[in-house]
């Protein structure tokens, strides 16, 4: 039995996505239930996803010791999750 929720199997491995960041194309992996929550993350604040993952990017490089960008995008919902729930 395939569990789902939003329309989704959120138990799915990453698949990757094509993104554009600083004029740069690249990749990233992650699964559906983080690129659907990334996605309504950007259009909340109006944002094209390659640009709020654009933003998350340049907080993860400040960082002295940065995680890949999927890492990145992953803990940057969490956090913005945990701080919406208090």
């Amino acid at each position: 039995m395939i569990v789902t929720t939003g329309g989704f199997d959120w138990l799915a491995g990453p698949a990757k996505h094509s993104v554009m960041i600083a004029g740069h194309s690249t990749s990233i992996s992650l699964e559906p239930l983080f690129w659907e929550s990334l996605c309504r993350a950007a259009q909340l604040r109006a944002l094209p996803v390659n640009a709020l993952i654009a933003q998350i990017d340049v907080l993860r490089m400040e960082h002295p010791d940065p995680p890949n960008l999927a890492s990145a995008i992953r803990l940057w919902l969490l956090r913005e999750e945990s701080a919406t729930t208090g």
